[in-house]
């Protein structure tokens, strides 16, 4: 697990537990997923490139650091749950391009199967974030990174916020060189493939359905 990074930041703590429990309501689970986002985006961008340029303060002209334009970023969503995780880092980074990549889990083999798929024109320059709240049998987090990489992007990091030991073996075992971030890893995946003891399906809690 020497590419996956634990983002243990005590307000991401706080806001998963809330998330995790069943009376939290879709409006909470909703407005806790984009600030979880902003969170977590804080952290796997922290390494991005700077650079100075002089500006005019009211007191005097000084160098100050700025991220480096020529430094792009497309943030790929995972639909559906994905795009609560992305509502918040837009928030953060609104200069992100954006793509999205339609995946379900077929029920009977847990097989990921894209029904959706597009993404910018340049993304062959641009850093690439894939997002997607739960990483659990890593079917789905595999399969789009084997489409981000048709692209040959600059780089690609994949973001979630709950994983699965088992889900993060087969990433590392199918992707060795792309970074993983989640902000827990869980005990287990159950008989259906779900994480144990997770916080159900992100998506149907994001918006409501079943």
């Amino acid at each position: 697990m020497t590419k996956t990074t634990i983002i243990n930041h005590p307000l991401v703590q706080h806001k998963l537990t809330l998330l995790r429990q069943v009376e939290t309501t879709t409006a909470q689970f909703r407005q806790l997923l984009k600030e979880i986002g902003m969170l977590l985006a804080y952290e796997v961008t922290r390494d991005l490139p700077i650079k100075y340029q002089q500006i005019q303060t009211p007191m005097t002209l000084m160098e100050a650091p700025m991220l480096a334009a020529e430094k792009k970023m497309v943030i790929v969503s995972i639909m559906r749950a994905g795009q609560g995780l992305l509502d918040g880092i837009l928030e953060l980074i609104p200069t992100a391009r954006v793509g999205h990549i339609g995946l379900y889990r077929d029920p009977s083999t847990l097989v990921a199967v894209e029904y959706y798929f597009k993404v910018p024109h340049d993304i062959d320059q641009r850093d690439v974030l894939i997002v997607d709240p739960m990483l659990a049998t890593g079917n789905s987090a595999v399969a789009a990174v084997d489409r981000i990489k048709e692209f040959n992007p600059e780089s690609i990091r994949f973001l979630c916020l709950l994983a699965a030991p088992e889900g993060i073996q087969h990433f590392h075992e199918n992707h060795p060189e792309v970074s993983l971030y989640t902000a827990a890893i869980d005990e287990k995946l159950d008989e259906h493939g779900y994480i144990i003891p997770g916080l159900g399906d992100a998506g149907d809690r994001l918006y409501g359905t079943k």
